[in-house]
């Protein structure tokens, strides 16, 4: 169920009502889609409903549908736009407490991968490098072409 108080600090509720820019590739009265800043592949969209709910199962179902089916059309634009074979579509709500989905161009099977079936016992991890703005407006541009906006 949604929240009822004020979510003024929700750094992607912020994003939603352009109160922090983003680079984004769609946006209508429910979502906002944008380029992740530390993205895992290029190409990495987060899709986020413009109103606030902390985890992806407070999400009303008909909303749900429409992250997916936008999802879906983000990944067929990734396809093309780098030739990958799969796209990664996840819920993961890890980082920022505002239901939000990734969509993510597949370059390697690992791009996505789960602890539970890596070997080594200590893992050591580098935060992901910050995209250029140039960078993220360009593939924001191509991404949004895509789809037609």
């Amino acid at each position: 169920m949604k929240e009822e108080h004020s979510h003024g600090a929700c750094l992607f509720c912020r994003i939603a009502r352009r109160e922090i820019p983003a680079h984004e590739v769609f946006r209508n009265e429910r979502l906002v889609a944008f380029l992740d800043i530390g993205p895992i592949r290029d190409g990495h969209v987060q899709i986020v409903p413009r109103e606030h709910y902390e985890t992806f199962d407070e999400l009303p179902l008909e909303l749900c549908s429409e992250i997916m089916a936008l999802g879906q059309r983000l990944a067929k634009a990734q396809k093309q736009i780098y030739g990958v074979q799969r796209v990664a579509f996840m819920f993961t709500g890890g980082d920022i407490a505002h239901a939000h989905a990734h969509i993510v161009p597949l370059v390697e099977k690992t791009d996505i991968t789960s602890r539970r079936y890596i070997v080594e016992p200590e893992l050591t991890f580098r935060a992901l490098p910050r995209a250029s703005d140039e960078a993220l407006r360009e593939t924001a541009a191509a991404l949004a072409s895509h789809l037609g906006g």
